[in-house]
């Protein structure tokens, strides 16, 4: 039987999100550039893989494989036979591997999905901003289709979002406005602090208080919490 929930890969994490990712559910992780956003999705991904299932994961900020390995360690090759890795060029061809994704969560032979990552979800979506409402249909449609994988097929889906300035509201906030808020029903913040540290904190959880937070850094295999 499948546990509800899967886990990040880090016990300060799991214990932020009540446990881990959740099944059927987005989780949105958004941050300023070099905050720990794509280490948090390696980590992941190498977890679940760990585990003994595949991985989906879509990258449209460029893949390291040289990170992939310095997390998976020893075992990052055989890890790397059941990582299903999409690199969309354009927004476009987003949506369309998103589509193609299914076909591997369809498969329940084998080593099955349990994990599907987009990292960034928002960073073609940027590229289309001149496009005004339709860019923002489009995101919406995308993350539509995500949630609607990770329902259809039991799983979570973590996902990565950059940052802009709210001027009306006077914070901080993840692109995509309130429609990708909406859709994730987990949401944390990365923070950097000074002298490397970063902190991960806790802005929507459907029942765990928001404000929650633990203090990191990047380390070659991951992080460290402090």
């Amino acid at each position: 039987m499948k546990q509800d929930r899967v886990s990040t890969g880090n016990p300060a994490l799991d214990d932020l999100l009540g446990g881990g990712l959740e099944r059927r559910t987005i989780t949105q992780i958004y941050g300023e550039p070099a905050s720990g956003k794509s280490t948090f999705c390696q980590m992941a991904a190498v977890a679940s893989l760990r585990a003994g299932n595949s991985v989906v994961y879509i990258d449209t900020e460029g893949f390291s494989v040289e990170r992939f390995t310095q997390v998976a360690g020893g075992r990052a090759a055989e890890f790397a036979d059941r990582l299903y890795l999409f690199e969309p060029l354009d927004f476009a061809q987003q949506g369309t591997m998103l589509a193609d994704a299914e076909g591997l969560l369809r498969k329940r032979d084998g080593n099955p999905v349990d994990l599907v990552v987009m990292d960034s979800a928002t960073a073609l979506y940027r590229t289309e901003l001149d496009l005004g409402r339709e860019a923002l249909r489009r995101l919406s449609h995308h993350m539509i289709k995500l949630l609607g994988l990770a329902k259809k097929y039991d799983i979570p889906a973590l996902i990565t979002n950059q940052i802009y300035m709210d001027v009306e509201r006077d914070r901080v906030a993840g692109l995509g406005g309130t429609a990708l808020e909406h859709l994730s029903k987990a949401i944390i913040r990365l923070e950097k602090k000074d002298g490397g540290v970063r902190r991960a904190m806790l802005r929507k959880h459907r029942s765990r208080p928001e404000g929650l937070s633990f203090d990191f850094v990047i380390t070659e295999d991951g992080i460290r919490t402090v």
